[in-house]
C-alpha cells in the first residue's frame, strides 16, 4: 500500500477503522507534514475557496453547503467541512432549536448534550465534519446584538452549558468554541479595542473557554475585536501564551470569517492556524514571509500538525448508522426542539386575578370560551438573528399556530395584530383572557451585516419594548385584566413601564421551530414552566455597565450583571437564576460534610428540596459562594454549582454537590497565578441569587501549602 492510500485509510472521515492511540495520531500527522511542500502546508492553513467565488457563494446563501478548507488530494487528506451554528445546523433545512440564550435558561446540561448530539448527527448527515457553534462569549450588557447566541452572563454557567454542547457534538464532528476573547459588542466588533485588566480577564472572560479546552474541544475561533491593543486573530498573548502554552490546548485556532486576519505574518506568529473561509492573507503572503525568514517554517509545521491531529482524531469518531438526510429535522429532533423550548420559557410573574382568586396561569380551558391573541409577533415566524447563525427549518410553528392547535376547537380564538389600538381593545373585551405577544426580531438585534449598503442586525438601540408594544399592553390590560404578556427576544428586557398592569409575564426568547407548540404547552398547563433567567433583568439601564455600540475603545472591568447589582445594592426587576413554576418548592437542611476543607479538597454539600405544591415540577437548585474574609474585593456571591431536579407533589429530594476548592480561587495579580485564600467562606443554596431565599453554611479552608 502506498503512502497516499495509507493516508486515505487513516483520514477518511467516518471510515470503520480501529481506534488510533494518541501516539499513533502524532506519528501519522508528522509523517504527513514531512511529505508536504510549503504550498501544501499553507493549503492546510487556508480555506479552499478563492475570495471572489467564495464571496459570491456566501451572497447567494451563507453556508448552504459545507465550507471546505485544507483538502489535499495528492496525500489523500480530506478537508475540514465547516458548518456554523449555534441554534442548529445552518445548512439545508435543519432542525431549528431555541437560541442558545433560551437553552441557557433551561440550566439543563443533559438536555444541552442531547441538543449537541442531534446537531452533530445533522452536520454529518449533510456532509460536514466541523461544527462552529459553541458560542460562549460572556453577556456583559443585554444590548449586545448577538446575546442570543450565547448562554448568559455567568462564567461558570457558560462553561457548563458550552461543555455539554461540545460533548454531544463531538460524538460525531469536530466542534469549535468562539469567539476568543472579550467579544460582546456587535456594531464595532471589527475595530473595538477592549482594554481589560488581568484579573477581570482571567476570572470573567476566560474560565468558560478553559472549561471547553479541558473537555477536549477540537478548535477555538479567535474574535474580530482587539484585546489590549492587539487584534485577537494576531494576539500571541491570548493564542500562544494562554491558550496553547498555559492551558495546553492541542487543537487548532481558526480565524473568524473574512476579517479575522488583517496581516498574515502577525497572525502566523501570533498563533493563528487556519484562515477562513477563503485563500487570502495566508495563501498570498506566507510563501514570501517564510522564504524571507520573517515567519519560521517550523511555525507552519506546528499549525499543520494541530490541524492534522484533529482530522485524524475525528476520523475515528461517529455513528455511521445514524447518518443520512432522513435524520435532518427528523421527528426525534423536532421533539427535542420542542422539549428545549418548553424548558426554556421563564415564568416571570403569575399573580392572582380577582375573578378566581388564583394565579392567572395556567389558563383553564374549562373556563375559557373565547381567547384573544394580540400582537404582530403572534403570527410571525421569529426564530432569531438572520446572520451567520440563521437556521432554515422546514417550518416554524408560530404562537398562533401552536395555540390554535392546542385549543382544538374547545374555545374560539380571536386574533388581532394590535396595529389599531381600538380594535385590539375590542378583541380583548370580547374574550375571557388575552395573550399579548411582543418583543424583538432580527430587525432589532443580531449579527451586524452590511453588504453593499444593506444593513441588518446589530446591537439593540433600547432595552425597553417598542413604544407601540408598551402602548398595546396598556390598552389590552385596561380592556381585560386577564392578560398574559409573552416576550420574545435575545436577552434582558426592561418591563418597569407596564409590568404592574398585567398579572402574568412569560419570557419565551427566540424559541425555535417548535416554539409555538411549546408556548401553548406552558400557557395551558400541559407543561409546568421551569426555565430560570441566565441573565439579570434590571429595573433601569443605569444599573448596568456603560454600553456604546459604536465605540472604538472600551474598558471592561470586573463588574457586570448580578455581581454589579449586588455590589451596588441595586434591586433587579428579576434576578439572575429567577423563574416561577406552577408548583412551589421549599429548601431545608443545608449541610456540609465538613466545615473545614483542605486546599486540594472539595466542599461536599447537600440540601433538601421539597415540592410543596400540587403539580409535578422541575427545580433548578443553585449554589453560590461568598467571601466574607477575603483580602481582595470579590463578588457578594457568585455561582459555583447548580443542578436540575424533577419532583412529584410532596416529594423531597436530597440534592448533593461536590465543589473543588480550586473553583473558589481568584487571580492574584501580584503572584500572577490563581490563589485560594485559607479563610472562612460561606456556601449558599437556593432557587435564585436572591439573598433572602438562600440557605447558608460557613466553612474554613485550611492552608496546606
Amino acid at each position: 500500500m502506498g503512502k497516499r492510500e495509507a493516508s486515505k485509510q487513516v483520514l477518511a472521515l467516518g471510515a470503520e477503522v480501529q481506534p488510533i492511540s494518541p501516539g499513533e495520531i502524532e506519528e501519522k500527522a508528522r509523517g504527513l507534514v514531512a511529505q508536504m511542500s510549503l504550498d501544501e502546508k499553507i493549503g492546510q492553513m487556508s480555506g479552499d475557496s478563492s475570495r471572489i467565488l467564495g464571496a459570491l457563494a456566501m451572497m447567494r446563501g451563507y453556508n448552504m453547503r459545507p465550507i471546505p478548507a485544507g483538502v489535499n488530494e495528492r496525500l489523500g487528506i480530506p478537508g475540514i467541512q465547516f458548518s456554523d451554528g449555534p441554534r442548529g445546523v445552518v445548512m439545508n433545512h435543519s432542525t431549528c432549536f431555541p437560541v442558545a440564550m433560551a437553552r441557557g435558561a433551561t440550566w439543563d446540561v443533559a438536555l444541552e448534550e442531547r441538543v449537541g448530539d442531534a446537531i452533530g448527527v445533522e452536520v454529518r448527515s449533510l456532509g460536514g465534519n466541523f461544527f462552529a457553534g459553541v458560542c460562549i462569549n460572556l453577556l456583559r450588557h443585554p444590548a449586545w446584538g448577538r446575546a442570543q447566541e450565547t448562554y448568559g452572563e455567568d462564567p461558570f454557567h457558560l462553561g457548563e452549558m458550552g461543555v455539554a454542547l461540545t460533548r454531544g457534538a463531538q460524538r460525531h464532528v469536530m466542534a469549535c468554541v468562539k469567539h476568543f476573547a472579550c467579544n460582546s459588542i456587535e456594531n464595532s466588533r471589527m475595530r473595538v479595542d477592549v482594554r481589560i485588566g488581568e484579573r477581570a480577564l482571567r476570572e470573567m472572560y476566560l474560565p468558560h473557554f478553559r472549561r471547553c479546552v479541558d473537555e477536549g474541544i477540537a478548535s477555538v475561533m479567535s474574535a474580530y475585536n482587539k484585546v489590549n491593543g492587539e487584534y485577537c486573530g494576531h494576539n500571541s498573548r491570548l493564542l500562544r501564551g494562554i491558550l496553547k502554552d498555559e492551558w495546553g490546548f492541542d487543537g487548532f485556532v481558526m480565524s473568524d470569517f473574512v476579517w479575522g486576519i488583517r496581516d498574515a505574518g502577525a497572525a502566523a506568529l501570533g498563533g493563528q492556524d487556519l484562515e477562513m473561509p477563503f485563500r487570502w492573507h495566508f495563501a498570498n503572503d506566507l510563501p514570501g514571509l517564510v522564504t524571507s525568514g520573517e515567519v519560521p517554517e517550523e511555525m507552519l509545521d506546528e499549525a499543520v500538525m494541530r490541524l492534522l491531529r484533529q482530522k485524524i482524531r475525528f476520523s475515528q469518531t461517529g455513528e455511521p448508522e445514524r447518518y443520512g438526510e432522513h435524520q435532518v429535522a427528523s421527528d426525534a429532533h423536532r421533539a427535542l426542539a420542542r422539549e428545549a423550548a418548553q424548558k426554556s420559557i421563564v415564568l416571570l410573574t403569575n399573580d392572582a386575578v380577582p375573578e378566581t382568586g388564583k394565579p392567572l396561569l395556567p389558563l383553564d380551558l374549562t373556563r375559557i370560551e373565547r381567547l384573544a391573541l394580540v400582537g404582530k409577533l403572534a403570527n410571525t415566524p421569529n426564530t432569531g438573528d438572520t446572520g451567520s447563525s440563521q437556521v432554515r427549518p422546514p417550518y416554524v410553528v408560530t404562537p398562533a399556530e401552536g395555540i390554535r392547535a392546542a385549543l382544538g376547537g374547545t374555545a374560539a380564538l380571536i386574533q388581532d395584530t394590535g396595529g389599531d389600538p381600538r380594535r385590539a381593545a375590542d378583541a380583548a373585551r370580547a374574550a375571557d383572557a388575552v395573550v399579548v405577544v411582543v418583543g424583538y426580531s432580527s430587525k432589532d438585534e443580531g449579527e451586524y451585516v452590511d453588504i453593499l449598503g444593506r444593513k441588518s442586525g446589530g446591537d439593540r438601540s433600547s432595552l425597553y419594548l417598542h413604544p407601540e408594544d408598551e402602548a398595546l399592553i396598556h390598552t389590552v390590560a385596561s380592556a381585560n385584566p386577564n392578560t398574559v404578556v409573552v416576550m420574545m427576544g435575545g436577552s434582558a428586557i426592561i418591563t418597569e413601564r407596564w409590568r404592574g398592569r398585567v398579572p402574568a409575564i412569560l419570557m419565551a426568547w427566540y424559541p425555535g421551530m417548535e416554539g409555538g407548540h411549546a408556548l401553548a404547552d406552558v400557557l395551558f398547563g400541559r407543561v409546568n414552566p421551569s426555565g430560570k433567567l441566565p441573565c439579570v433583568f434590571p429595573r433601569s439601564g443605569d444599573h448596568l455597565p456603560p454600553f456604546d455600540s459604536n465605540a472604538d475603545s472600551v474598558v471592561y472591568d470586573y463588574w457586570h450583571g448580578y455581581r454589579k447589582l449586588e455590589k451596588e445594592g441595586l434591586e433587579p426587576a428579576f434576578p439572575f437564576g429567577f423563574g416561577l413554576s406552577y408548583t412551589t418548592f421549599s429548601y431545608a437542611n443545608l449541610s456540609l460534610e465538613s466545615d473545614t476543607v483542605a486546599l486540594d479538597g472539595a466542599i461536599c454539600a447537600a440540601v433538601d428540596v421539597t415540592n410543596t405544591g400540587d403539580r409535578a415540577g422541575d427545580e433548578i437548585v443553585q449554589v453560590y459562594i461568598s467571601y466574607p474574609e477575603a483580602a481582595v474585593e470579590r463578588p457578594v456571591r457568585e455561582l459555583k454549582a447548580f443542578a436540575r431536579v424533577s419532583t412529584e407533589p410532596g416529594e423531597t429530594r436530597r440534592v448533593e454537590f461536590k465543589i473543588p476548592v480550586r473553583r473558589l480561587a481568584y487571580w492574584d495579580e501580584q503572584r500572577n497565578r490563581w490563589w485560594v485564600e485559607p479563610v472562612r467562606h460561606t456556601l449558599h443554596a437556593g432557587p435564585s441569587s436572591i439573598a433572602a431565599e438562600l440557605l447558608a453554611a460557613d466553612f474554613q479552608i485550611t492552608d496546606t501549602r
